[in-house]
Parts: C-alpha cells; structure tokens; sequence
C-alpha cells in the first residue's frame, strides 16, 4: 500500500503545485498527500518482506520422499514379473520403461509405422494376446497387471 510520489505528477497532467507547496511539515514516506489531505494506510506495509521460514527444512528432512503415483513400486501380475525378471513389486514407470527397452532390443516396432508395435510371443503375454499394439496402447494395457 506503499505509494510513489515520483509517479502521480504524470496522473495530474502536470498539476505537480499541489504536491510540492504546503506550509505543514513534511509528509511521512508512507502516505500520500494531495493537496492538504494525508492518505495514511491503516497499518505499516513492508512489501519486501519475505518469509522463507516455511519453505525452510533442517538438512535431516532434506532427503528423498516418499514415492507417490505411477512413482510408487506395486505388486504386479505372475506375467508381469516373468516378463519383468522375476521383480513382485515394480513402479509403473520403470515397467514401461524395461517394456520399451525390450522392444527396442529386438526391433519389434513396424518398419513403415514406427507408432505400431509388432508383438512377439513374451509381449502378447502382456499386451492381452493382441498381435499389433499402438504405442499409446501400450499404457492402458500393462494398467491389469498392477494389482492393488
């Protein structure tokens, strides 16, 4: 609520006689004074005051937390963790990860069509017995064998 006199001369179109000539003493930085009329604010503002004190963590609690979402390792299906290596509890994304990773090892994405995944035998035990699989697909298919 701080004001600037530099910048309400430009407003009054030059009428800069109001603000400068006065017989009263000085007006304080934090009020306005137009004419003989004080603007004071109701309480002391401090616009440059910044409180960090919330985001502020003692170094102990500055550590990694707690993995949350599609972050979070969950139990996946018996197919799932044959295909995975045998690993019962997996996040979403590293799944999807060692997913893409096999199926760029065995260059099973269609030549023409890159988007479309050609299935091999280990991945249709994954992707529901389907042949083709849209790489957008791949998401939604894998979302069963993460059991809750």
């Amino acid at each position: 609520m701080a004001f600037s006199l530099g910048v309400l001369p430009s407003f009054l179109g030059g009428e800069s006689s109001l603000l400068t000539k006065s017989s009263s003493p000085p007006t304080p930085p934090s009020c306005l004074r137009l004419g003989g009329v004080h603007l004071v604010p109701s309480s002391p503002v401090n616009l440059r005051t910044v409180t960090a004190a919330a985001a502020s963590k003692p170094a102990s609690e500055t550590g990694k937390r707690e993995p949350r979402g599609i972050m979070k390792p969950r139990r996946v299906s018996p197919e799932m963790q044959a295909f995975l290596g045998g690993a019962a509890e997996i996040p979403r994304t590293e799944a999807l990860k060692q997913i893409w990773a096999y199926i760029k090892q065995q260059n099973l994405q269609d030549p023409e069509n890159k988007k479309i995944i050609v299935c091999d035998e280990k991945l249709k035990k994954i992707f529901a017995g389907k042949d083709r699989v849209g790489f957008l697909e791949v998401a939604g298919l894998i979302n069963p064998h993460f059991l809750k």
